[in-house]
């Protein structure tokens, strides 16, 4: 009890002798013993290194859990020493909706067949995205981590070590300076060497330390090109995956979309009752978007408007008349249509009732 009460005052004696060297220094009152340039530099690009793998690791976690909560869930884990459970990505969620969906609907139908197909390919895209995760967090983040956690502490504490050395070389000099008698100044130089000798051993083990930080950047190099590959692999299966979703859905649009297509437009429009011989589809300005189709290899028959003389033309979609110079138009009426001289071709006048403009020839049959 006596040993445990003597040390704990002698560590209090230091820990209160460095505090007082560490003021006088800060206040301009003490002369502080400094490290030379190469040494600052290591330290320099030691904190840096410190500093840069912290924000790449946590923006490395965010990329591949967007979900805050279930970081915190992973990390708890960890931190316990347990197992993460495994997590269904969204895609293979959303592949997973899909499919039910479809067995819903009727896996026989358009819809349904093509809802199977997409599913598929989403579970497919998120088994990818499990994969690269997986891969990512074993060699890139684990080995970011393992710096931050073994590495930097080993360093950290080394330094807090070389620190406390330094403030009490520092005392030690100062004590020597204020010595008056002899006995008192060879004391004063005993503990002077003592503490140069701590100091420098203190040193030369926190530079080699710093120095193995060049050992970390090649390590995280390596890590680096790893965690690149797998995102060169994840991003191609992925490319892989949709072309083939586009390729298999672009063979069975005449079975999803039977006669709906029709011309060499992105618009799709109703085909009941249209005679191809007859008439041809609207051309309507594309609306670009994932769900328009591409038709330009369907083919059509285009009908050239009467050069003189009135028909008789049936409506064969309704029509939005732009201006007052057009004709609004209803499907399945019956107008009477004519051309005029020097009229563009895709357009005839028409009459219905006491009204008359201009209509889109491809929006009409012609009966006779």
């Amino acid at each position: 009890m006596d040993f445990s009460v003597k040390k704990l005052a002698s560590d209090a004696g230091v820990f209160f002798t460095r505090a007082v060297q560490f003021t006088e220094e800060k206040l301009g009152q003490a002369e502080k013993t400094e490290l030379d340039a190469h040494f600052e530099n290591l330290l320099s690009r030691a904190d840096s290194t410190k500093n840069w793998t912290e924000k790449i690791l946590r923006q490395t976690e965010v990329l591949l859990q967007p979900n805050p909560s279930a970081r915190i869930e992973e990390f708890l884990y960890e931190k316990l020493d347990r197992k993460i459970p495994s997590r269904i990505t969204n895609g293979e969620l959303l592949g997973q909706y899909m499919i039910d969906a479809a067995s819903e609907f009727g896996p026989g139908t358009p819809y349904g067949s093509t809802l199977i197909k997409v599913g598929e390919a989403q579970r497919r895209l998120g088994a990818a995205d499990r994969d690269f995760i997986q891969s990512s967090m074993i060699n890139f983040l684990t080995p970011l981590r393992n710096f931050l956690e073994g590495d930097w502490k080993t360093i950290s504490r080394e330094r807090r070590l070389l620190e406390n050395r330094r403030l009490d070389l520092d005392a030690s000099k100062t004590r020597l300076r204020k010595a008056k008698a002899a006995e008192a100044k060879a004391a004063a130089e005993q503990e002077l060497r003592v503490a140069q000798t701590e100091f420098d051993r203190q040193a030369e083990v926190t530079r080699l330390l710093l120095e193995g930080i060049s050992s970390t950047h090649t390590n995280h190099l390596r890590c680096l090109h790893e965690f690149v590959e797998a995102q060169a692999t994840y991003y191609a299966q992925c490319y892989q995956y949709t072309v083939d979703l586009q390729k298999l859905l672009g063979s069975s649009n005449g079975e999803m979309f039977p006669g709906a297509f029709v011309g060499n437009t992105n618009t799709q429009v109703p085909s009941s009752g249209v005679s191809p011989s007859a008439a041809t589809i609207p051309v309507v300005p594309a609306v670009a978007g994932p769900c328009n189709p591409s038709t330009s290899s369907l083919t059509f028959t285009e009908v050239s408007p009467p050069s003189s003389g009135t028909r008789r033309a049936r409506v064969l979609y309704d029509y939005d008349a732009a201006d007052s110079s057009e004709l609004e138009l209803l499907a399945d009426e019956l107008i009477t249509v004519y051309s005029l001289p020097g009229m563009d071709s895709d357009w005839l006048m028409g009459e219905k009732g006491n009204k008359k403009g201009k209509v889109p020839v491809t929006y009409l049959e012609l009966l006779n």
